[in-house]
């Protein structure tokens, strides 16, 4: 049990109080099955000394190698300035700014960055941030119920292309609260959501309709089909995109006749590092119209007594500030560190330089898998437009190549046979602007190596 300020005699005054034996009682009300009554994975803790040999020994296997994961997270180039500013002591230590009198350094750059993913996304408004891509998708799929009050349904169409993490955390957040995820298939020789399986549900009562830019093979969807088919059914439309994709690409402000209802994705391309899987920022913007059913913060820009611009928080509709009940959301996260070093990197690269390092990415990616694909036995799987990711077909068992590559310091994609078993030995390879012309050609070296053994 955790510390608890109280003496034996104090906690058997309290429990005599409320006619309890013990504080198990407390807690009997929740099923055995569900209470974890130790703790055996756990290990024991260690001293600092200890601590810090072992994550200096976990940093050093994280160094030297060629990463061509990506799967949601990518290493691209971070301008040293964005985290020596990041973590200048007003912004590192910087906390919720309920104080607007006290906080107007901070509200201005959430309002800055607000502004920005308002124009990456051309959407209508953003929220100050959550806590990552995946609860994203689960508090926009929370969003749309709320703001589709015509639809009765709480049917929600997720495409199984979309990232398998996002789905399950989706899928956990809302899976409580009656509402369906209906998975809707890709096709085989495209990697695409199928149109053709959107038909059955065509004048049924779908709440709203998931859409990934890319999608997590790294394909191109037909964004404006899919929102077009969305329109006519009557039904919302969630956008799950790559920020930085949507430096080039047609954001979903601009899908379909009317654009996307709610964007959202994960904001680690934005000058977050890999750092070991986090941690990192969603993000999320929406249109006017549906903008009190947003989760988190909305900071605004107005005058005070003097006619001096100011910034306050204008919307907050989550459960810190109002009823639980009455709340939009429940996760009170929000990345405030994450999304500084984001706004000051978007303000760094500006418009032209985010779309420098997606173009960078693309070209690197091409050079990659057309390197790839000329290596006897290894196939590329669809047959579709990407951004800077693909699905390649293995000649042997994925296991076996990430595995001997690894021991070269190639970390050679992410094994899609759990997620994907129709696939086969399926790997989803990933480049980004930052690999260089030395790293791609040992990787497809190695590979080549490998296979020919």
């Amino acid at each position: 049990m955790p510390f608890i300020p109280h003496t034996e005699e104090e906690v058997r005054q309290m429990l005599d109080a409320i006619g309890a034996n013990s504080i198990e009682d407390l807690f009997d009300e929740i099923p055995a099955d569900l209470r974890s009554f130790s703790l055996d994975k756990i290990p024991e803790g260690l001293p600092e000394m200890e601590v810090a040999h072992l994550m200096h020994e976990r940093a050093r296997k994280d160094s030297n190698v060629h990463c061509f994961i990506g799967a949601g997270a990518y290493d691209h180039h971070i301008p040293s300035a964005v985290w020596e500013i990041a973590t200048r002591g007003e912004f590192y230590s910087a906390y919720t700014p309920y104080q607007a009198e006290a906080s107007q350094g901070t509200l201005q750059l959430l309002y800055e960055y607000q502004s920005m993913m308002s124009a990456l996304m051309d959407m209508d408004v953003s929220n100050a941030s959550l806590y990552d891509g995946a609860s994203a998708l689960g508090e926009a799929i929370l969003m749309a119920i709320r703001a589709h009050r015509k639809s009765k349904s709480k049917k929600i169409l997720v495409p199984k292309s979309l990232h398998p993490a996002y789905r399950q955390a989706a899928n956990a957040i809302v899976k409580n609260q009656d509402i369906e995820l209906i998975e809707i298939p890709f096709e085989s020789a495209t990697g695409k959501t199928s149109l053709a399986a959107l038909s059955e549900y065509a004048g049924t009562d779908i709440t709203a309709l998931v859409i990934g830019q890319p999608n997590f093979f790294g394909v191109l969807e037909d964004v404006d089909g899919l929102t077009r088919w969305a329109e006519e059914n009557n039904t919302m439309t969630i956008a799950v995109v790559n920020p930085l994709a949507m430096s080039v690409l047609k954001p979903p402000g601009q899908w379909g006749d009317n654009g996307a209802d709610i964007a959202c994705g994960e904001g680690q391309p934005l000058g977050i590092p890999l750092s070991s899987g986090g941690p990192y920022f969603g993000f999320m913007c929406a249109t006017q119209k549906i903008v009190r059913q947003m989760p988190g913060r909305i900071i605004g820009r107005t005058v005070d007594l003097d006619g001096k611009p100011g910034f306050s928080l204008t919307l907050q509709a989550r459960e810190q500030h109002i009823r639980r009940s009455k709340a939009t959301s429940n996760i009170c996260t929000n990345q405030g560190l994450m999304v500084t070093a984001a706004t000051i990197h978007m303000s760094l690269l500006g418009a032209e330089g985010l779309a420098r390092a997606a173009a960078g990415s693309h070209d690197k990616h091409r050079k990659l898998v057309s390197g790839l694909s000329a290596i006897e036995g290894v196939e590329v799987k669809f047959d579709s437009p990407v951004f800077n990711e693909a699905v390649i077909s293995l000649p042997v068992d994925n296991a076996t190549v990430l595995e001997a590559l690894a021991a070269d310091n190639v970390l050679a994609g992410f094994d899609l046979k759990k997620d994907y078993p129709e696939l086969g030995n399926a790997l989803l390879v990933c480049a980004t602007e930052k690999h260089s012309a030395a790293s791609i050609d040992l990787f497809i070296e190695k590979l080549g190596a490998l296979l020919a053994s």
